[in-house]
């Protein structure tokens, strides 16, 4: 174990957070019970005041064939697993371009694109030094409840990398603003749109500060230059009370508020 200064200001999606000291994680580690994990910090809104915090190190950054199967480390980026699986003619990764975060990070909150999510292709996840089988952990939409902390998993190999269905899952997204954000603020509730009802109650585009309703898609909370969590806070909390009020909708953050 080590710690690693990190200006969440700069390394965190949405461009919010202090410059704190990190436990750094490494093989062989006891992974402590008392800290928060942090993966690629593309989910995470972090408060001025956080609870401890730790990070795998890039010993769990990794993507290996063990077998009949893939092998892939819980720090490894999105990025680096699209690669490989391009680079190994691997099927059923293609839906992770451009999908920011950490393998870790996916298998938390169960992430992907439309009907493609990451528990549908899993065999195995690694916690504890033991391997639990996908069917023994509850999953759904964007939730896993992952019994520990993940520090790898396994995927049945299948052949046949498709470079046309990347681009197909691509396009979905093309309506996501260029902004810095966390990603979907919002679940969709069943049957419904978390974009839809926050823009039904006048606040696509709705400004305080350095924070937004982005102009594009209203679920996209973004950061226009020095927006603070303060604000970040204040719009979550707005758009779910106006949509409580109008629809009786109660919204649930997709995003994750780390506060003390």
């Amino acid at each position: 174990m080590f710690h690693k200064t990190i200006d969440f200001a700069r390394y965190s999606s949405i461009k919010i957070g202090p410059t704190i000291d990190v436990l750094m994680i490494e093989q062989g580690d006891e992974i402590p019970t008392d800290r928060f994990l942090v993966g690629g910090a593309n989910n995470l809104l972090i408060s001025p005041t956080p609870p401890p915090l730790m990070m795998l190190s890039k010993d769990f950054d990794y993507c290996r064939i063990v077998g009949d199967t893939l092998e892939i480390g819980a720090a490894t980026p999105t990025g680096k697993i699209l690669s490989f699986a391009r680079k190994h003619d691997l099927a059923g990764f293609e839906f992770v371009a451009k999908l920011p975060g950490t393998l870790g990070g996916m298998l938390a909150m169960n992430a992907g694109v439309k009907e493609y999510e990451i528990f549908n292709i899993l065999e195995s996840v690694e916690i504890g030094g033991k391997w639990i089988p996908a069917k023994e952990i509850e999953y759904g939409y964007r939730f896993a409840k992952l019994p520990g902390i993940a520090t790898a998993a396994r995927f049945p190999i299948r052949r046949g990398y498709d470079e046309v269905l990347r681009k197909e899952l691509l396009k979905l997204r093309n309506n996501q603003p260029k902004e810095p954000s966390a990603g979907s603020a919002f679940k969709n509730p069943p049957g419904d749109h978390a974009g839809r009802l926050i823009e039904a109650v006048g606040l696509k585009g709705y400004r305080l500060g350095g924070m937004a309703w982005s102009e594009v898609h209203a679920n996209f909370l973004v950061n226009l230059g020095k927006g603070s969590y303060e604000e970040a806070i204040e719009l979550i909390g707005l758009a779910k009370e106006k949509v409580r009020e109008r629809f009786n909708i109660e919204l649930q953050e997709e995003i994750k508020i780390v506060s003390r």
